[in-house]
């Protein structure tokens, strides 16, 4: 693949930033030393654009993702999302943030076992008050795309990992966020299910004008992406970008 090395500082096609850090410090104690997790990182993610986030573990994209997503608080530097300082959000408003602006995808799907499909999928418009019946209604639609229509009554213990990885797709995107957070979407699935999961959230994810951002080791699905960048020590070291020849 080829490649232009620079740093993430600038939007390489042009496009309107979803996300913009600069300069992000974070570190963690461990015994009686702080250990530096990122160490004045830039990173950008642009609306409308797949962009992966790709290195060793331990590099830091974790915790980069964390604090874009509001879970982790940096210590240093800047970080826009979607036109809002979160440096500047504290408890309820950033939770509020979070609820009405970001979804996420986590490896092991988090979901509950004693809740079915589209009750699982449900979760984030019961959390912002819709009713259960027409927050499941809505739920269940989804599903429906995500090609679970025979599914949606189903407990996750009666789902494959590639079906279970749809319904925590649809509680992502359930509630229309604008950034997408994907921690190691496909680690858990093999070849083909992971790039059936890559290609629904290409599909669907990406409607609307909205961000996503993959965490993954998975090089088999870096065909996905309109950029890619690199990580080391906590720093972004090279982005890749489609113009530059990243191809599907």
């Amino acid at each position: 693949m080829a490649g232009t090395h620079d740093r993430a500082g600038s939007a390489q096609s042009g496009g309107r930033l979803a996300v913009r850090c600069r300069g992000i410090e974070k570190s963690f104690r461990a015994g009686e030393t702080r250990v530096r997790v990122l160490r004045g990182t830039d990173f950008v993610a642009e609306s409308g654009r797949m962009s992966f986030l790709v290195g060793p573990s331990g590099c830091g994209k974790t915790t980069l993702v964390s604090v874009i997503g509001g879970i982790l608080s940096c210590e240093g530097g800047e970080i826009d999302v979607l036109g809002h300082d979160l440096s500047t959000m504290r408890n309820g408003r950033l939770a509020d943030f979070r609820l009405a602006n970001l979804g996420f995808i986590f490896q092991q799907f988090n979901l509950l076992p004693a809740l079915n499909a589209e009750e699982n999928a449900s979760l984030p418009l019961v959390a912002r008050g819709e009713s259960n019946g027409r927050a499941e209604r809505t739920a269940r639609g989804l599903l429906e795309r995500l090609g679970l229509g025979g599914q949606t009554k189903k407990m996750p213990s009666q789902l494959s990992g590639g079906q279970q990885q749809r319904v925590a797709i649809a509680r992502a995107l359930v509630h229309e966020p604008r950034l997408l957070i994907c921690d190691e979407p496909t680690a858990s699935l093999d070849a083909a299910s992971g790039h059936t999961v890559m290609e629904l959230l290409r599909d669907v994810a990406l409607e609307g004008d909205r961000s996503v951002i993959v965490v993954t080791h998975d090089n088999r699905i870096f065909g996905f992406a309109d950029r890619i960048s690199h990580m080391a020590d906590g720093r972004i070291t090279r982005t890749e970008s489609r113009e530059d020849g990243v191809s599907q």
